[in-house]
């Protein structure tokens, strides 16, 4: 069954190394949605229907503590929200968490630690 997924990253060439890490990682049950800023990524995530959203934490416009805040406010029953950033402090993780994000992934990432963290998320 295919799984939705929403990738908001204010780097082009980061969404495509997650699309290609999640392919990588044996994830072949994914289509993908991009967003550049956590504005573009709530307005797809209020005109859609995601199993996954993938969000970056440092962006223009909205960043992705604000994001996952105003998706959980949002929706009532909001997909699992996985960080992706190379902010890996205590501090940054326990925030997103705090706000909604169901996990997190540290940049750089392995096909490994994708299956690891998403895996799970997409079965």
């Amino acid at each position: 069954m295919t799984k939705n997924v929403l990738i908001v990253d204010d780097s082009a060439t980061m969404r495509k190394i997650i699309m290609r890490g999640i392919r990588q990682a044996g994830i072949d049950n994914a289509e993908f949605k991009e967003a550049s800023d956590g504005v573009e990524g709530l307005a797809a995530v209020e005109g859609g229907s995601f199993d996954l959203i993938l969000s970056d934490v440092n962006m223009p416009n909205m960043n992705g503590l604000d994001f996952v805040k105003e998706v959980s406010a949002k929706i009532s029953s909001p997909p699992p929200i996985v960080m992706i950033t190379t902010e890996g402090s205590e501090e940054v993780v326990n925030e997103a968490m705090s706000r909604g994000a169901n996990g997190y992934l540290k940049k750089p990432f392995t096909p490994e630690k994708i299956q690891e963290v998403i895996g799970p998320l997409l079965q």
